[in-house]
């Protein structure tokens, strides 16, 4: 009977398996790994060859942006102090002053910080530019969602969403700090207002992004940021989009529990998504 129990005791603390066992575990999570790095390879290289090069239009949209914030100023200057080429040369005809004073009063000039003006500019230009069977984008500009990331918080506007690219307005008219979060996409922050700035070791200078600049963070790098009071920026993402999602929902579950925001974010991504996938955008 005692030979039975100790014979029961020492097979009970062997490891089952054997060392073939735990080096099978271990191949089969590295193939796990490379397959998905093969996938993230592979999506980049499909992205391309359906929906092309989409960042080259984003910085020309970003661009225009810009020009329209400096047109606005402007406008808004008064003459004497505008330069030659911004002023209006007038004329002194009959039939010009007869058809300026019928003419209907045009609208004032936007705010060179207008931020609602530069938003629905960008996506007048956008879905001009792609159609509706190219790229699903989201013209509701009044789904503004509220996001908390890496202990930084501001305001969401989400226009594209798919598998491997997202594009949307982020920003905050309080300002903010945090953590970039290391991710498996480019990340482009191309600021259309306000001033944004970052920093990561072993460089010790800060890195200073004034509105009309452009904010790259690679795929696999890390920095801390900070946004400045009423800073918002034209943000595009590039890679492997689904596994940046926990990053951006982590902080609901332990901190804010703001289940309302989850909800609208997940409801606005995967509907976005959707969309694309459905009109083969990936």
């Amino acid at each position: 009977m005692a030979s039975k129990t100790k014979s029961r005791s020492t097979s009970a603390a062997q490891p089952e398996g054997g060392a073939f066992t735990w080096a099978t575990k271990w191949f089969v999570r590295m193939a796990w790994l490379t397959a998905a790095w093969a996938v993230c390879k592979g999506l980049d290289a499909v992205k391309v060859s359906v929906s092309g090069d989409v960042y080259s239009e984003l910085c020309a949209e970003t661009i225009l942006a810009w020009v329209v914030r400096e047109r606005a100023a402007a406008a808004a200057m008064p003459a004497y102090q505008r330069s030659p080429d911004q002023r209006t040369v007038g004329t002194c005809s009959t039939q010009r002053a007869y058809t300026n004073s019928h003419k209907p009063p045009s609208p004032p000039p936007p705010e060179p910080n207008d931020i609602n003006y530069m938003i629905d500019y960008i996506v007048t230009n956008l879905t001009s530019t792609y159609g509706s069977s190219q790229i699903a984008l989201n013209t509701n500009s009044s789904e503004w969602v509220l996001s908390n990331a890496g202990g930084a918080m501001g305001a969401m506007y989400i226009i594209h969403a798919s598998v491997t690219e997202y594009l949307i307005v982020f920003g905050t008219p309080l300002g903010t700090e945090g953590h970039t979060g290391m991710h498996t996409a480019d990340d482009y922050f191309n600021i259309l207002v306000g001033e944004q700035w970052a920093f990561a070791p072993p460089s010790l200078e800060m890195e200073r992004y004034p509105a009309g600049s452009v904010h790259h963070l690679p795929r696999g790098h890390v920095k801390q940021y900070k946004m400045h009071e009423g800073c918002y920026a034209l943000e595009y993402a590039r890679g492997w989009i689904p596994l940046m999602l926990p990053f951006g929902l982590a902080d609901v579950f332990t901190s804010t529990l703001d289940v309302w925001s989850l909800y609208h974010t997940v409801r606005i991504t995967a509907r976005e998504m959707l969309r694309n996938f459905f009109i083969g955008k990936v």
